[in-house]
């Protein structure tokens, strides 16, 4: 009796986890975020470059293989690009709270639990991949960071075994999965304002591994083949090689439209350094960490339409009906000052 209540919770929990993440039912928070984010990549995003853009309109089902230099951003920047709403697994222990964990499951985020998250916390990372082949075999998407730890660095990691799992589990039960190699890279890890640039590699079929093997031989197999598209995209720029940033992460612009942005950029520097300011004090005890940039930009795009509505008020203040232009003259002169500004880290 004990053994079916702890079945029948499995289940439930099963559920749970797929009724959250069902395709067909994408909660109205999700849906405006993803509105309000993919607009801000204008503003917060110096350039972005994509190789194959015609694939961020790919269906389902998907999963999409990536590395992961820089935290939850790097999931934010391909959840808002791809036209399909897409699902990400995360750190284990950012579910600790009942109402963050009911956060990010409407905000399409499941759990992974690694051992220094608790051996005892394991066993849940089956519901979380069942609820994944749930949403495959309903056409959905999933994001899985394969190096399965975020570290700010030019350098592909060795992968973990999850994603090998995970495409084999989905194969083995007949679903037409496809694997989508991304490779993600940024001009800074503590600069706002950076260059994003977006390689996808070659998809990876059921028909390019021999299921027929052993479980370590297919999953040797398939991050071998994963490893080969990765390394295509990821730069390779060894720490203090500033030439070699120089060639790879800078975007250079002429000089006529240096002079044509630089009275705007000055302006937006000035209209945005308070907030940048108050910014850079709250994070300063998290400079060290990996996640530094990603908690700057989140905060930033929290923060901003507020700060924004302040300017815009005391401008019709003083200005009257025509200060309502602020709405939109601020966050283009700031646009024009993060295309001047540097674009490497120190």
């Amino acid at each position: 009796m004990l053994f079916s209540r702890r079945v029948l919770k499995s289940g439930q929990r099963r559920y749970e986890l797929f009724h959250y993440f069902h395709p067909k039912s994408t909660p109205l928070l999700y849906r405006i975020l993803k509105v309000y984010v993919r607009f801000s990549l204008f503003f917060f995003c110096r350039q972005l470059r994509i190789n194959k853009p015609d694939l961020l309109k790919t269906q389902g089902p998907l999963l999409l293989a990536c590395n992961h230099p820089n935290s939850f951003l790097d999931a934010i920047i391909l959840d808002v690009l791809f036209q399909e709403p897409l699902w990400s697994l995360a750190r284990g222990d950012a579910f600790r709270s009942p109402r963050i964990r009911d956060l990010f499951r409407r905000l399409k985020i499941m759990p992974v639990y690694r051992t220094s998250e608790g051996v005892e916390n394991l066993s849940e990372n089956y519901n979380t991949f069942n609820a994944c082949i749930d949403l495959f075999r309903n056409n959905g998407q999933v994001i899985i960071f394969s190096e399965g730890k975020c570290i700010n660095e030019w350098h592909l990691r060795p992968l973990k075994k999850g994603t090998a799992r995970l495409a084999i589990q989905a194969w083995e039960q007949e679903i037409p999965l496809r694997v989508l190699p991304v490779a993600v890279n940024y001009s800074s890890y503590r600069r706002f304002g950076k260059n994003v640039f977006l390689h996808f590699g070659d998809m990876i079929h059921r028909e390019d591994i021999d299921l027929s093997q052993p479980d370590g031989i297919r999953n040797q197999s398939f991050n071998q083949q994963l490893r080969t598209e990765l390394e295509t995209g990821v730069f390779e720029i060894p720490t203090g090689d500033r030439q070699l940033q120089e060639e790879l992460l800078v975007v250079p612009q002429s000089l006529p439209v240096q002079i044509l942005l630089a009275l705007p950029a000055l302006a937006g520097f000035l209209f945005h350094f308070p907030m940048y300011c108050m910014i850079k004090l709250a994070t300063r005890k998290l400079q060290d960490s990996d996640h530094y940039d990603s908690i700057v930009t989140g905060l930033l795009l929290f923060f901003y339409p507020f700060y924004l509505l302040a300017l815009v008020i005391f401008s019709c203040y003083w200005f009257g009906t025509p200060g309502v232009l602020a709405l939109f003259i601020i966050p283009l002169c700031g646009r024009a000052a993060m295309q001047l500004k540097p674009q490497l880290d120190k």
